[in-house]
């Protein structure tokens, strides 16, 4: 809402239902104003102050703020354009993306405990991290691999570059973040993991077991470090030294 002079006094937001208000001698005049618009509950106010997260966003190129990639996000375009395959064979990108997307999806319900979550960061030589979580639990990087309905044995010497490649993410992303992360393994539609906890710090990560999973790290990242890691995760330049 602004004045005859152009000065904006007010604004609304109907998604959150908020109404900014920068003069509140006018907040009747305001409301009044609004009625019209008005969807729902409102709640009336000074604007927010930005956070270190929102001032990033504001910052960042749309080129370079990888909050919108979606799980997968290299393999849409590669599978859109792949040529098709013969009857009776199906191409293994398409059990790979929906793995990511599976794991993806119980990934971002955790926003709502605390959880800032991104998908598919690119990284030097044409690589990427599946998933990156930061959390009250820190930094972890997740490696998703599909099995679906297959035994899933994690001593298996097929399944050890999983365990490598997962292990590895961790520690470019820790170069990257100057910070610790620990390395997760997801295996996504197995209908048996046997062999036995992953060597070393690898976490192992169950597709439906992520909330309770998650919740048994503990709490290390406050609030205010969360959103200062993920500010900086969110920019594609801070890729660049992994």
């Amino acid at each position: 809402m602004s004045l005859a002079t152009g000065r904006s006094i007010a604004w609304y937001d109907r998604d959150t239902g908020r109404v900014s208000l920068l003069a509140e001698g006018r907040r009747e005049e305001v409301l009044t104003a609004l009625a019209p618009y008005v969807t729902g509950p409102l709640t009336v106010g000074p604007p927010p102050v930005p956070t270190s997260a929102d001032l990033v966003r504001l910052a960042l190129h749309p080129d370079d703020d990888l909050a919108p990639n979606r799980p997968g996000e290299h393999l849409h375009t590669a599978l859109d354009e792949a040529p098709p395959v013969r009857r009776f064979r199906s191409d293994p990108r398409r059990e790979t993306l929906a793995a990511l997307q599976r794991i993806g999806e119980e990934l971002d319900g955790l926003e709502g405990v605390g959880w800032r979550i991104l998908h598919c960061v690119p990284l030097p030589g044409r690589s990427h991290l599946d998933h990156l979580l930061v959390g009250p639990a820190g930094i972890l990087t997740v490696h998703t691999v599909p099995a679906r309905n297959r035994r899933f044995r994690l001593d298996a010497p097929a399944n050890a570059p999983h365990l490598r490649r997962a292990a590895h993410d961790a520690e470019r992303a820790a170069l990257a973040l100057a910070a610790a992360v620990r390395p997760v393994l997801a295996v996504v539609g197995a209908t048996r993991i046997e062999g036995g906890p992953p060597p070393g710090d690898v976490q192992l990560l169950r597709d439906g077991e992520t909330g309770t999973t998650l919740a048994r790290l503990g709490g290390v990242l406050k609030p205010a470090d969360i959103e200062s890691l993920y500010a900086s995760a969110r920019d594609r330049h801070t890729w660049l030294r992994a």
